[in-house]
């Protein structure tokens, strides 16, 4: 059987197994040489007071801030004096990029621990540049103050005046990786550490004014410095500090909506894989579009250099392979970006000598 035809027919076992089953839509899982701006974009400045919080530090883009090393995003707090404060740090997000209607959202992540650092992985309703904050609606996620051995989820919301609900998760080492999650449908949101949940919120009917959380939301990933929660640091804070994340993954059932600045379907995206892999010298590389599409498909090396294009054309809806040969190169990682006209994602491949 050829090889396109065999990914086929595992494709298809595999959606009509799954479907009652969650189904990833998107993932960064910064295996790429740098930040993806397909899927993220910097928040620079100060913000208003603080970011609303009395934070003390300057988010940059500046690599010395956030940075791709070894498959993670690394978000680094610094002590510097820059732009009137004496803190830098980062602060991502998908905002007009990704945005996602309910669904299973997670991120395998590490954290440091130090007085007044703040870490946290969170979403923001998309309708906050019509409504503000807290009528948007918040989702966080994850969030680590201080030295404390836990983590806390909670939303925020509007109910006639500021609302909030959450908890903290059990005790666990937060400086090793874990994996933080929510999952969320039009009747809760339930919060887990490592795939075990400890907390749950009920959005059903709108109770108690949740119908925020019916809507479009978007992630952001930062690592704050002081503010009203953890305070300030002190001596005892190590600079500089690191929040490493492994990936970002979103999976939905079938029912329900991912978008790329609006609302769409799932399937809208791309589905590739290559095979085999590792590979030596020479591996397929097979992906499905579910609509017409302009594609490119390219070829990189582990410090960012282009190797080849493999596809730069329009394509009808279906499945497609194409065969990329390695025998001049060293043996060593590499990657390929598949882009159509919505949808961006990186891949790794091992070449074997």
């Amino acid at each position: 059987m050829k090889t396109a035809n065999l990914f086929l027919l595992i494709l298809c076992f595999c959606i009509q197994g799954n479907a009652q089953t969650w189904n990833l839509v998107w993932s960064d899982e910064f295996d790429g040489v740098g930040i993806n701006t397909s899927n993220w974009k910097f928040e620079t400045g100060t913000g208003s007071n603080g970011w609303g919080n009395n934070e003390l530090e300057y988010y940059t883009s500046r690599a010395d801030n956030a940075t791709i090393n070894n498959g993670n995003l690394l978000i680094m707090a610094k002590s510097e004096s820059y732009g009137g404060k004496s803190y830098t740090s980062a602060r991502l997000k998908s905002q007009d990029l990704k945005s996602f209607t309910y669904g299973k959202i997670e991120a395998r992540i590490k954290l440091p621990l130090g007085k007044g650092l703040w870490p946290a992985f969170w979403m923001l309703g998309n309708s906050i540049t019509q409504v503000g904050w807290p009528k948007c609606g918040e989702i966080d996620i994850m969030e680590h103050i201080n030295t404390e051995t836990l983590a806390h989820g909670t939303m925020h919301w509007f109910n006639t005046a500021y609302s909030s609900y959450g908890g903290p998760t059990p005790t666990c080492d937060v400086t090793q990786y874990h994996v933080y999650s929510i999952q969320w449908d039009a009747s809760a949101i339930k919060w887990y550490l490592d795939g075990v949940k400890y907390w749950e919120g009920n959005i059903a009917n709108n109770i108690n004014g949740t119908d925020e959380f019916h809507l479009p939301f978007f992630i952001l990933l930062n690592f704050a410095v002081g503010g009203n929660w953890p305070g300030n640091p002190d001596g005892t804070t190590p600079f500089p500090d690191t929040m490493f994340v492994d990936y970002v993954r979103v999976s939905q059932l079938s029912s329900t909506s991912v978008s790329d600045g609006i609302k769409q379907s799932p399937t809208h995206f791309a589905l590739s894989q290559n095979y085999p892999n590792p590979f030596n010298p020479t591996t397929v590389i097979n992906y499905q579009i579910p609509i017409r599409s302009d594609v490119t498909l390219k070829i990189f090396n582990v410090v960012g250099q282009e190797l080849a294009t493999l596809v730069n054309e329009g394509k009808n809806a279906g499945s497609y392979s194409v065969q990329w040969n390695a025998s001049n190169l060293p043996a060593g990682m590499y990657f390929y970006r598949l882009q159509t006209t919505s949808f961006s994602e990186i891949k790794k491949m091992v070449l074997l000598k």
